[in-house]
């Protein structure tokens, strides 16, 4: 049985533009007692532009089993809480799991507040089948590792989908040519922002599109499923 005294409220924050917010998400944030964020100091701006001021903790990869019990036990004395990360959907290669999966274990009621999803703008952008997809999030960090992270899903027919760094972009291409051949694929960044980029064709295409020059931001990589019909 559900408790009614208590809930988690999983939030979605802008990925780029703030016009994106929803007005649901600013009243969420505004009737919470806590917000929990992926970056302090990053919520905290986003509060101040929306003229939210809420208390928050910090919860990020390095401490999430350090601050999980205190904020389970602020959420079973009846706290509203609401998790953000510092962009997007929670839980979504942010964190945010290990939260819901402690209150869900719990018995206690969560909900999510939708906004953007880096993934699903990229995949409809992409030009690539959109109608079965698989997310696989951030590949190992090493090119022998990747190509071995890619070669899990070289026979998928699904359009897959990645994130990848900046300073790994090039490399991820690279392995990616190697172990799919070349595929269509699209490379997307700044999603929503002014200088909003997608770059379209296949594998080889994009490496000579990007060539030498200076990478910033994070970006999603979107790659045709092994004999998508295109």
């Amino acid at each position: 049985m559900w408790l009614n005294v208590d809930m988690l409220y999983i939030v979605s924050t802008p990925i780029g533009n703030l016009d994106d917010i929803t007005k649901r998400a600013i009243d969420t944030l505004k009737s919470v007692d806590l917000v929990v964020s992926e970056d302090t100091r990053k919520t905290g701006m986003l509060m101040k532009h929306f003229g939210i001021h809420k208390p928050q903790i910090s919860f990020f990869e390095q401490n999430e089993k350090k601050h999980l019990p205190r904020i389970m036990g602020l959420i079973k004395q009846g706290k509203d809480i609401a998790i953000v990360s510092n962009a997007g959907t929670p839980g979504i290669s942010d964190p945010g799991y290990t939260l819901v999966r402690a209150v869900l274990n719990e018995k206690i009621e969560v909900t999510a507040v939708p906004g953007p999803t880096a993934l699903v703008m990229a995949l409809v952008l992409s030009g690539l089948p959109v109608h079965s997809f698989t997310f696989r999030g951030f590949p190992p960090r090493k090119s022998g590792s990747r190509k071995r992270f890619f070669g899990v899903d070289e026979g998928s027919p699904h359009t897959l989908i990645y994130y990848e760094s900046p300073y790994r972009l090039t490399s991820f291409l690279r392995d990616a040519l190697e172990v799919f051949g070349d595929r269509p694929a699209a490379v997307a960044n700044d999603l929503t922002k002014k200088f909003e980029m997608v770059l379209r064709g296949n594998l080889t295409q994009l490496l000579d599109q990007i060539g030498d020059q200076k990478l910033l931001g994070e970006y999603t990589v979107v790659i045709a499923g092994k004999d998508a019909k295109i």
